[in-house]
């Protein structure tokens, strides 16, 4: 059992995923810590806070919301709150909906569990897949999310990636084994631009992704999901693409050799 875990996410401290959050921590550390926004911070990726101040609310024992991003709240945990006793374990999640693919991009989820390990801390994102947006299956998530990752905890991972799992939208008895995968290309096919007008008369609009039945590979988060397991894919901060790299390099000096 760890000593010590923090907990953050993007759908905001009173979101059922980070209920669902706090009770898979109770089972696996003897002290949890929330530092959540205190706000929906959905699609902030790894946006911190440069122009503004930002306030703490203390929620109660050992739960802070955050008037922030997922990055803020990751920063504030672990360079101010919990400076004196860092935690063995930063959890973001549980998100309500999944994050595969190019989405993972955007993901305020992912951007705190990166920042959290980019600050030097070891850190899971977690994502819940549904069908309903009015039906989440939390119960898989619940059930399934205290296994995952103590195994994941046994087995061990690079300092320098965050492990970005996904619970598939079925009930957890049908879920099929916690699987590797590959980031794959994702369901993003474009953006789309919804404009309106308040009564005012004004112009607003709304920014919304257009998604499709992109092909995955055989290797893919998004195949594996829709085989109903629980997807495990490892991210990092450097996305060179080794691919350009090597073509480029037949018409460009590499710097270092």
């Amino acid at each position: 059992m760890l000593d010590r875990v923090m907990l953050t996410n993007d759908d905001g401290i009173d979101a059922p995923g980070m209920k669902v959050l706090e009770e898979i921590a109770a089972k696996i550390a003897r002290e949890v810590w929330v530092v959540a926004p205190e706000h929906d911070q959905s699609g902030q990726s790894h946006a911190i806070s440069l122009h503004h101040a930002l306030r703490i609310v203390e929620r109660g024992e050992r739960r802070f919301g955050v008037t922030g991003t997922p990055g803020d709240c990751a920063a504030i945990g672990l360079c101010h709150l919990m400076q004196d006793a860092p935690p063995q374990l930063v959890l973001s999640g549980v998100n309500r909906g999944l994050n595969l693919g190019m989405e993972t991009v955007f993901s305020g989820t992912v951007g705190g569990a990166m920042t959290a390990m980019m600050l030097g801390c070891p850190a899971l994102a977690l994502s819940q897949a549904f069908v309903r947006r009015d039906a989440v299956p939390w119960d898989t998530a619940r059930d399934l999310g205290v296994g995952t990752i103590q195994r994941l905890l046994e087995v061990g991972w690079s300092a320098n990636a965050v492990l970005n799992i996904n619970f598939p939208p079925i009930p957890a008895a049908e879920a099929g084994p916690m699987t590797l995968a590959r980031q794959g290309e994702g369901a993003v096919a474009g953006m789309h631009v919804d404009t309106r007008v308040d009564p005012r008369g004004m112009s607003y609009h709304w920014l919304n992704f257009k998604r499709g039945d992109i092909q995955q590979g055989p290797e893919s988060d998004y195949s594996a999901m829709r085989s109903g397991k629980i997807v495990v894919t490892p991210l990092r901060y450097d996305r060179t693409d080794d691919e350009a790299y090597a073509e480029l390099a037949t018409h460009l000096p590499r710097f270092g050799v």
